[in-house]
């Protein structure tokens, strides 16, 4: 394990902008159409249930990694190759993350920028960051958040003035029953973002003061849920649920909107510049996630030496997982959600959980048999 210490404000950063990622940016929710934004809340209920089991799972083992733990948990060959699955789960993620700050950039900003160009530019960025160490990042992380609450500021104010807030477009409430929300909220929104947070589990053994991670992360993960169901609901109010539908990446179209005095307009950058933040930050996690696990499971002197390989893992994976941004959403939606969130995020923390709880309960049971002789 690197010798560093991350703050509790620091972690917060992390987290906050983790969770935003990709999904304020997306149609997020948009399956539940208009009560997009209560499938979200539904979501963040289910992700603080998973953030207890995760969070067991931590003070077990307040001192290991993911990688380290389910080695303790499953015995040392069975929890080895769980690690190593978790290792390539978080891989595949960074990858996601990465085609999706791409393709956005090349719809908005550069159409005419080869794909590639872009991922490798990203991904040389993050690998400097990170072969600093994880402190480097958490200071990072809090001068982004300052950055990002000011142009949500900024971005929210001159959509309010410019007056192309409808809230008809909300109404009416539970128009197709509660059937389109909870399949909305589970397991897509429970998984992303909020079952997400498991690769946090990695980076936790790093926290200067180890009892405040159960306050840090709930206030993380409640707050950032709040900010994704406003978003979803400014989407609607201000575009419709038909044409957030439609949209590829709605917040853009919302913010296109904005038109004032026929002069301030074209703010789309203030989109790309926030997207960029967040992505950097999560694909960066993920990114560490893969590190930190590599070290612990092949027990390598540092994670320095693996950065840059890593790194190119990622921008190869990135570019040939998907044909087209179309099929790269599908895949997300369909085959990364069912088979990859929810067996990683769900079905073996869970496990997880059990195994730690039957052992914990034998504990007890010897001690209690050794005190009485």
């Amino acid at each position: 394990m690197e010798k560093a210490k991350i703050s509790a404000i620091q972690l917060f950063a992390m987290m906050f902008m983790f969770e935003l990622g990709t999904a304020l940016v997306v149609s997020y929710g948009i399956s539940a159409k208009k009560d997009a934004w209560l499938a979200i809340l539904l979501g963040m209920c289910c992700g603080i249930v998973l953030f207890f089991i995760y969070y067991f799972l931590f003070r077990q083992y307040p001192n290991l990694p993911l990688t380290g733990y389910a080695k303790k948990i499953f015995g040392k060959y069975l929890g080895w190759m769980i690690g190593l699955l978790y290792i390539l789960y978080f891989l595949y993620m960074a990858a996601r993350l990465l085609r999706d700050f791409g393709d956005l950039l090349l719809s908005s900003t550069m159409p005419e920028t080869p794909l590639l160009a872009i991922n490798i530019l990203f991904v040389l960025a993050i690998c400097y960051v990170l072969s600093l160490g994880i402190e480097v990042l958490g200071r990072t992380a809090e001068v982004f958040i300052v950055i990002l609450i000011f142009l949500g500021l900024i971005g929210n104010f001159l959509i309010l003035v410019s007056g192309d807030i409808d809230l008809h477009n909300l109404q009416p409430f539970l128009e197709h029953g509660w059937k389109p929300i909870v399949t909305t909220a589970f397991p897509l929104i429970t998984t992303f973002p909020f079952g997400e947070l498991l690769v946090f589990t990695m980076l936790l053994p790093y926290l200067n003061r180890p009892e405040l991670a159960k306050k840090v992360w709930l206030s993380a993960l409640i707050i950032s849920g709040l900010i994704l169901s406003y978003t979803a609901c400014l989407n609607i109010a201000v575009l419709g649920v038909e044409e957030v539908e439609r949209s590829t990446f709605p917040l853009l179209s919302t913010i296109g909107k904005i038109n004032l005095f026929e002069f301030i307009q074209r703010l789309d950058a203030i989109v790309v510049f926030t997207f960029m933040i967040t992505v950097f930050l999560k694909v960066s996690i993920f990114f560490y996630g893969v590190l930190i696990g590599m070290v612990d499971l092949f027990k390598l002197k540092n994670h320095q030496q693996i950065v840059l390989p890593t790194g190119v893992i990622i921008i190869f994976l990135s570019m040939v997982m998907a044909a087209n941004f179309s099929e790269h959403i599908e895949e997300g939606l369909n085959i990364t959600v069912h088979y990859l969130h929810i067996p990683f995020l769900i079905i073996i923390p869970l496990l997880m959980l059990l195994v730690t709880m039957i052992g914990n309960r034998f504990k007890k049971k010897d001690r209690s048999a050794s005190n009485e002789t």
